[in-house]
């Protein structure tokens, strides 16, 4: 059976393609369906796999930011190129961070869950 992180690490998609993911969510997002199931995944806790996933997310835009302040303005094509730079030159590094910053969401995520269920018995 293949694993969460599998899945998405194996999972390539070209220019179009995520532009029409992108249409797709922004769409499914509205939907108040999408908007419940949103809301209890918050109060849940997130398993090692998306907490990896989501530091290594961290880890890697504050690399950009260090690195290529201007990310942002950047056309897809050259985000894509220093994406791919960053990968190759600190690859190994990212790694190391992003393992340490797991641990750490790890603990902030009991936190998370506290607020997120205190702001719905406030609401």
């Amino acid at each position: 059976m293949k694993t969460f992180l599998d899945f998405i690490n194996e999972r390539v998609v070209s220019v179009i393609q995520r532009k029409k993911q992108a249409r797709r969510m922004a769409k499914m997002a509205k939907s108040s369906s999408f908007k419940a199931k949103k809301k209890k995944a918050m109060l849940k806790m997130r398993s090692p796999a998306k907490l990896a996933i989501a530091a290594r997310k961290k880890t890697v835009q504050s690399f950009r930011d260090k690195f290529y302040p201007s990310y942002g303005d950047m056309s897809l094509q050259q985000k894509v190129k220093i994406d791919q730079l960053i990968t190759v030159k600190y690859g190994k590094k990212i790694d190391k961070i992003a393992k340490k910053m797991a641990m750490g969401l790890k603990k902030k995520e009991l936190e998370r869950i506290k607020a997120a269920r205190a702001k719905l018995q406030d609401a």
